[in-house]
């Protein structure tokens, strides 16, 4: 039957509907061609914008190595490389809050050529607004050109830390855009010692000063401020030792006092035998032992705690004596009246020696107290890490006795208020404070406790 439609093949014999399917997809081909050109197109109207950060460093300013410290000056160099198509005509260079610069001495250099060694120094017009510093050229730079920008006098904050500096550039059509990948800077932070002691430095009488051959090894001012610090752990150290040993000493020396004053002959012999034995030998020979000795017979403590150990050993010879010259400065009849009383003799002990002999010692115990703080400084020839040893490290390293003086100037912190401390208490017991206790003539009274208990005079010398 002819319904009056015909399907017919192409003259290459495709049928129709392939023949359409073929043209749909050059359709979409041709599409995508127009979509990807005009893309090209548009990205290559717009310029790369791609200057490159090539460094941004600071100058070392550390008394040695690489380290740069804030609160102290120093130099940033700054490099960048302008892309194939840019032409500058400005730079800007924004600092991290805090941070201080001068522009005295700014330097910008264009280099160019191979390997960079053509150099053109410009000469910018200079604006600066608050931490951040604009350089404009006078006339627009050549596309494709390496800058270095040279910054003085930069003082970062003190504090220390990751400093971030920001950066922008001008082209030559007005346009200003950020410039990224610039790293960050670390800087060491510095302490006010630091601080004082590189303001020192720049001082013309520091340099005068140091000219005198004996002010500079004894006196030298930028030693002494950068000493302190250091010695100050030394100083910690060694308050940390007799605040422990002075306390332990006070009671195994109030107990030798009684064992030498006792009625057995056994005690009396084994705390004269110690006391002697102390007190006839230098600390100084007992420390050596107690340090090289023990670790050869097997014990082993730290230094911190031998140290305690032997310091309080040594003065618990001395307050043994103390102690016992304050028991027998009391008047006997006083015992006598206690025991007349009922009281027994460990009674008469607690209640009436012992309370009157604490009294009449305290101004010697502090004095024992300054001695004992003192010969903390024999402990820096085993390397316990006290005044002296810190002192003696800094010596060492400057070749200065000022390290030496500066911890002079830690034990007076101590032994000059408790010197005047034991003063005061020696005019309160002996009744001449104020005059509120001397007699008519102006004589001072005779404590019925007894007598004033003087501080042994071997242990004065420093036997």
């Amino acid at each position: 039957m002819d319904t009056g439609i015909s399907l017919t093949r192409g003259t290459s014999g495709t049928p129709p509907c392939a023949t359409l399917r073929i043209a749909a997809r050059l359709c979409v081909a041709m599409c995508l061609v127009w979509v990807a050109f005009g893309v090209a197109c548009g990205t290559g109207a717009v310029p790369a914008y791609a200057l490159e950060v090539e460094k941004l460093t600071c100058q070392p300013n550390g008394d040695a190595g690489s380290e740069v410290l804030g609160g102290t000056e120093t130099r940033i160099t700054w490099e960048v490389q302008a892309d194939a198509d840019e032409e500058l005509t400005g730079l800007s260079l924004t600092v991290p809050e805090g941070t201080s610069f001068t522009t005295e001495d700014l330097r910008l250099t264009m280099l160019s050529g191979e390997d960079l060694m053509d150099r053109a120094f410009i000469e910018p017009k200079i604006k600066v607004e608050g931490e951040t510093l604009e350089l404009v050229f006078p006339e627009a730079a050549p596309a494709g050109r390496f800058f270095r920008v040279e910054l003085y006098g930069v003082v970062f904050p003190a504090t220390g830390g990751a400093m971030q500096c920001a950066g922008s550039y001008t082209l030559a059509d007005g346009h200003e855009h950020d410039v990224d990948g610039i790293p960050a800077v670390e800087i060491e932070g510095v302490t006010p010692f630091d601080q004082f002691k590189a303001f020192l430095e720049e001082q013309p009488w520091v340099e005068v000063w140091n000219s005198n051959t004996f002010l500079r090894l004894f006196f030298n001012p930028v030693l002494i401020v950068s000493s302190l610090p250091i010695i100050f752990g030394g100083f910690l150290m060694s308050v940390a030792i007799v605040l422990v040993a002075f306390p332990l000493a006070i009671p195994f020396g109030f107990l030798f006092a009684l064992m030498r004053i006792s009625k057995s002959r056994i005690l009396r012999a084994l705390a004269a035998v110690y006391v002697n034995l102390i007190r006839g030998t230098p600390a100084f020979l007992q420390i050596y032992i107690a340090f090289f000795g023990l670790p050869l017979a097997g014990v082993n403590i730290d230094n911190y705690t031998l140290g305690v150990i032997v310091m309080a050993m040594n003065s618990a010879a001395y307050l043994c004596e103390i102690f016992r010259a304050g028991i027998q400065s009391i008047p006997k009849g006083q015992s006598e009246a206690a025991r007349s009383l009922g009281m027994s003799a460990a009674q008469t002990m607690v209640s009436i020696l012992i309370p009157q002999t604490f009294r009449n010692v305290i101004p010697t115990l502090t004095s024992e107290f300054i001695l004992l703080y003192k010969d903390t400084s024999l402990l820096a020839a085993v390397g316990v890490m006290e005044i002296v040893m810190y002192a003696k490290t800094i010596v060492a390293t400057t070749g200065s006795i000022t390290p030496y003086v500066v911890a002079a100037l830690f034990y007076l912190v101590v032994t000059l208020p408790l010197a005047r401390v034991v003063s005061l208490l020696e005019s309160r017991l002996t009744g001449a404070t104020a005059g509120t206790n001397a007699g008519p003539l102006g004589k001072k009274p005779v404590k019925s406790a007894g007598t004033m208990v003087p501080t042994p005079a071997d242990h004065i010398a420093n036997l």
